[in-house]
C-alpha cells in the first residue's frame, strides 16, 4: 500500500472540514411550543436526524438551541429512523464483518 503525500492528505482534511462545516447548519432545532402544533417527525425525519447526530451533539455543547433528538416524533418510527441513521454513517455491522 502506497503513503498519500502529506499535501494530499491535508487536502482532503480541509474538504472534510468544509463539508462537516456546512452540514452542521442543516442541525436545527425548532421552539417545542412551536414543534407541539406542528405534524410530528416521522421515518425520514429520524433517518435525517440520526445521519447527522454527530454534528447535533458537537453542535449541543456548544449552543444550548440545538438538540440531537426530535421531541415532538412519531414514536417507533421516528426511533426506527434514528437508528437506521446513525448505523449507516457509523458503518452499522459492516466493520465486524469483514473481521
Amino acid at each position: 500500500m502506497k503513503k498519500m503525500p502529506w499535501r494530499r492528505i491535508m487536502a482532503v482534511a480541509a474538504v472534510a472540514a468544509t463539508a462537516l462545516f456546512i452540514l452542521s447548519g442543516c442541525a436545527d432545532v425548532t421552539d417545542i411550543d412551536a414543534c407541539r402544533q406542528t405534524e410530528p417527525y416521522g421515518f425520514l425525519s429520524g433517518l435525517w436526524h440520526g445521519l447527522i447526530a454527530p454534528l447535533s451533539f458537537f453542535g449541543s455543547l456548544l449552543s444550548d438551541d440545538i438538540a440531537m433528538y426530535a421531541i415532538n416524533n412519531n414514536g417507533g418510527w421516528y426511533d426506527f429512523g434514528f437508528v437506521i441513521g446513525a448505523g449507516i454513517l457509523f458503518g452499522g455491522g459492516s466493520r465486524a464483518a469483514k473481521r
